[in-house]
């Protein structure tokens, strides 16, 4: 595997647009400003201590082209390509402030086989984003989204590991089925009284959602906002939390239904080994059976990745 040094203060995109397939780039230790894509298959970038990547779009902002950017052109990071590694690197979008400006991606996700391993993404809302969309969006933003950010369909599968992801709506969301392993969610203050970890929206012809094994939800300490840990912004959006330690911010519901939508009789929201205090009826304890096969099922993710 050919492995390309970046010194010099070279740029990260251009040395993207010219990596091989199978390509490994390593980053030097200091922030790249730069908005990113990446469509290379097989392509790994590696970070050393103080390595990041930041930029600073929003949902609120007008783009070049005359039309806000709305929440999916936000990215600070985007991965087009499939079996694509991050790892030791902290990717973040540094808006901020979603009261006025909206939503901001750090990481967007459309890729198969994605690997996130010892990431830091910050924002706020809508920090990660793991695709396909919605099929009502697909269609709604032909010809406003690029074909590779839009017309992407089928079970991409995502799996991260000793990663910490910052944020305060939404900011798990999409239709991409996502495995974290050993994460900190960390909610930090937008000076909203309710916050919101995920938001899934998978079809229910999905079968997996995003699951939780041994995470940590966590607010911080300026963080006093009430926190669910789920809504779904589709029908049968999924999401299963497995032995999974939550802080005292935690609502004693664990999830919402959406507003004022009837979500809740669709949502397949499914826990165990999770301390919610007083559950919503229409959350559901998963049996013994299929949380071991769950489990059974992370770690042979993880052991074909080799993250173990």
């Amino acid at each position: 595997m050919q492995k390309i040094h970046l010194k010099n203060g070279e740029s990260l995109q251009k040395a993207i647009d010219n990596a091989p397939e199978n390509s490994t780039i390593i980053l030097e230790a200091r922030k790249y400003r730069e908005k990113i894509k990446v469509s290379v298959n097989g392509l790994t970038i590696e970070g050393v201590n103080g390595s990041k990547i930041v930029y600073g779009d929003y949902a609120n902002n007008v783009h070049a082209d005359g039309l806000e950017y709305n929440t999916f052109r936000t990215y600070t990071l985007i991965i087009t390509a499939s079996n694509v590694t991050l790892k030791n690197l902290e990717i973040e979008n540094d808006a901020y402030s979603p009261k006025t400006k909206g939503q901001a991606v750090a990481l967007s996700v459309y890729g198969d086989n994605f690997v996130g391993e010892n990431l830091v993404l910050k924002s706020m809302q809508d920090t990660l984003f793991l695709g396909p969309l919605p099929d009502d969006l697909i269609h709604r933003y032909d010809g406003f989204l690029k074909d590779d950010e839009r017309y992407v369909e089928g079970d991409l599968l995502s799996v991260f590991k000793n990663c910490k992801i910052y944020g305060s709506v939404d900011y798990i969301f999409g239709c991409g089925k996502a495995y974290f392993y050993a994460c900190d969610f960390i909610n930090i203050d937008d000076n909203r009284p309710i916050a919101y970890v995920t938001a899934p929206a998978h079809s229910l012809k999905q079968k997996d959602g995003f699951t939780f094994y041994k995470c940590n939800f966590l607010s911080d300490k300026d963080c006093l906002a009430e926190v669910f840990l789920a809504r779904p912004w589709r029908d049968y959006g999924k999401c299963v939390f497995i032995d999974c330690e939550i802080s005292e911010r935690i609502s004693p519901f664990g999830f919402d239904r959406w507003n004022d939508t009837h979500r809740n009789l669709t949502a397949r929201f499914l826990y165990s080994g999770v301390d919610i205090k007083n559950p919503v009826d229409w959350s559901k304890e998963l049996s013994e059976r299929d949380k071991t096969q769950s489990i059974s099922k992370i770690m042979s993710l993880l052991e074909d990745f080799n993250l173990k």
